[in-house]
């Protein structure tokens, strides 16, 4: 189980998830300890493992594994109950999973849910103590859901606060600033591709992403892409010291029929482990915001500035 303590969108102490994980067989049975070998089973109420960015992404106070301040421009990410069956040998990974598409175990409007289905595929082998590589496919996909939250499902809040808001705004309400929240939420397909290679120091990370789907009351599908590249570089004794860039794009529609609106973001930065445990980092973010319509507040608009974090993991 994992508990938030505090977090921007919810001040209050709160559950992210709890499930059970199953890699080995409960009972002593030679079949069946052979399969689980190969094998893990969750299930529950878990973060779902669409791509491979939410290993790589701030979540709350848990930010140590995130090179940057900021994730990404749209940010997938959310919590659902279900279960995962996976599959691994030989560097290679299967998964599949189904889930009640939302991030509650509502039984409210049945009429319009359905189930969510996720799959993973992928290879990931380190041919070396200087060398790994990492390629995964994954899909997310769901027909009817009364609130999906597969790219507005982040409930701690975007580390860029109240950048391109109105002056009513509040840290708590708009929690989500610097982000672009697409609104699939009646119905979603999105597919990602996530390349990795990791050479000495040296991280290369990439996110290919297409997402379409509707909100409630739309009847045609909107179409949303993002692409990411990342390159990290870890040195001196222990890799304490890194530096870091990520070119991030987001272009897609806001409503059914209009032109496509594009978000572009390059953030700069580096890192330095103080203790394993102990991390202050530095960035400097640039974002802009093209073709938005003359009556959104981010037509023409566009923020920059450096950012320092400190992350205690414990």
């Amino acid at each position: 189980m994992t508990t938030y303590s505090s977090a921007r969108h919810h001040n209050e102490t709160w559950v992210k998830d709890g499930y059970l994980l199953v890699d080995a067989s409960p009972i002593d049975w030679a079949p069946l300890n052979n399969i689980m070998k190969y094998v893990t089973i969750r299930a529950g109420h878990f973060e779902i493992n669409y791509g491979d960015a939410h290993f790589r992404r701030t979540d709350n106070g848990n930010s140590i594994r995130n090179p940057l301040v900021g994730n990404y421009i749209m940010d997938a990410f959310t919590t659902e109950v279900g279960a995962e069956v996976y599959l691994r040998a030989k560097g290679f990974l299967v998964m599949g999973g189904v889930t009640g598409g939302e991030s509650r175990g509502m039984i409210a409007n049945p009429d319009k849910r359905a189930p969510s289905y996720l799959a993973k595929v992928g290879f990931d082998k380190k041919f070396s103590d200087d060398f790994r590589f990492r390629l995964t496919a994954s899909e997310y996909a769901t027909s009817s859901s009364v609130s999906n939250t597969l790219f507005s499902g982040d409930r701690a809040g975007s580390r860029y606060y109240d950048v391109l808001e109105n002056t009513t705004s509040t840290e708590t309400a708009q929690a989500w600033s610097g982000a672009m929240q697409p609104g699939l939420k009646n119905s979603i397909h999105s597919f990602v591709v996530n390349p990795f290679l990791q050479f000495r120091g040296l991280e290369i990370f990439g996110n290919i992403e297409r997402a379409k789907g509707r909100a409630a009351g739309e009847t045609d599908n909107r179409t949303w892409k993002q692409n990411v590249g990342e390159a990290v570089y870890r040195f001196l004794p222990n890799q304490q010291l890194y530096v870091a860039a990520r070119y991030n794009t987001v272009k897609g529609q806001l409503t059914v029929g209009t032109p496509d609106v594009t978000v572009k973001r390059t953030q700069i930065g580096g890192g330095w482990f103080l203790t394993p445990n102990l991390l202050t980092k530095i960035e400097y973010v640039n974002q802009k915001y093209l073709d938005f319509p003359t009556t959104d507040i981010r037509n023409g608009g566009k923020f920059k500035g450096f950012m320092v974090e400190g992350v205690v993991a414990f």
